[in-house]
């Protein structure tokens, strides 16, 4: 009797060891039927038009007194082949603690202005998406980055959140450990945003060595409010890099209107300014965009997404096709999505 209850004992305290500890797999599949026009136009399979297809897992340790140790490993995963990207866990890799004074995490992670552009309910950096098609710092260059320090502030303010953020090596395209090389890469960044009420509004800031002698250096900010029949937002990004003439711009607004709880429609248009960052006046492009998604639960949803793309004599930024310079070019996709 002794030996049974010895027994229940250590079962009991070795569950409740483990009811402290707490690891999810989860992941998104999401995949459609495209044509997009560019110098050809194409027919085909595709992965990841309404949002990024990915496998990840994460989890969280209660170390006590407000402690938490927690983690994120996730995968980008292409449903039209079922490859990856070369490094597995592209999409994000970190380990970090968080408690009263906030959080701290440490790995790949999301940018300070990445973070603001990849999120589908604020702008959206997918293929169909104009900070994604104008090559932004945001929706491209700096996307995401490696060997960050990312520090992310309490909540003094409810609705109010805010990062700052340090990159050893974003690219780790120098040679690391050579004096010239080792900064190449490197980068600060930091985010401040706000939604309470239904009004929404951010900033985000990254400059970052792209060589020896050259920096980068990105602004996006957005601002928004939730009128309940419609929800209206205006961004902007400026993005500037040393030694070029002009600054890439893109001044975008949307408007999401909802068709009861199942339906949604999007509808954008942004005017790109400079893309190729020199000093003429023939390198500029207009983005309309349409979106359509209705949920048939709360995981599955289908979709069809629009985009045209209007460039000027000396752009040629496209849809996921190569297009020749001042040509027009467009994309048209309907798809499933699926959360798990």
């Amino acid at each position: 009797m002794k030996k049974t209850l010895l027994a229940l004992a250590a079962i009991a305290a070795s569950s409740a060891v483990f009811a402290q500890s707490s690891v999810t797999l989860y992941g998104v599949v999401d995949a459609s039927v495209e044509s997009v026009k560019g110098t050809d136009t194409v027919t085909r399979v595709s992965s990841d038009n309404l949002v990024s297809s990915r496998l990840g897992f994460k989890g969280t340790e209660d170390l006590g007194g407000g402690l938490k140790a927690n983690f994120v490993l996730e995968a980008a995963l292409a449903v039209d082949t079922g490859a990856t990207k070369d490094r597995f866990f592209d999409r994000a890799a970190w380990v970090g603690v968080s408690g009263g004074f906030g959080a701290l995490r440490f790995g790949r992670q999301d940018t300070s202005i990445g973070e603001l552009a990849g999120n589908i309910s604020i702008l959206g950096a997918q293929a169909y998406d104009d900070l994604k098609i104008a090559k932004t710092f945001s929706g491209d260059g700096y996307r995401r980055t490696d060997n960050a320090i990312t520090y992310i502030l309490p909540k003094f303010v409810d609705g109010l959140s805010a990062q700052v953020q340090y990159s050893t090596a974003a690219g780790s395209s120098g040679t690391v450990g050579t004096e010239n090389n080792d900064k190449i890469g490197s980068h600060y960044g930091l985010n401040v945003q706000y939604a309470a009420s239904g009004f929404s509004a951010g900033l985000g800031y990254i400059q970052a060595k792209n060589s020896n002698t050259v920096d980068d250096t990105g602004l996006l900010a957005y601002l928004g409010y939730d009128f309940g029949v419609a929800k209206l937002s205006g961004y902007f990004e400026q993005d500037k890099r040393d030694g070029m003439a002009e600054k890439l711009q893109v001044l975008g607004a949307r408007v999401d209107v909802p068709f009861g709880k199942d339906f949604k429609l999007q509808a954008s248009v942004a005017q790109v300014k400079d893309q190729e960052m020199t000093a003429n006046n023939e390198d500029d492009a207009t983005i309309i965009a349409l979106k359509g998604v209705y949920a048939l639960s709360k995981r599955t949803s289908v979709y069809a997404l629009f985009t045209n793309v209007k460039n000027d004599d000396q752009v040629k930024l496209n849809v996921g096709q190569s297009v020749a310079d001042g040509k027009t070019a467009r994309g048209f996709a309907i798809g499933l999505s699926h959360k798990f």
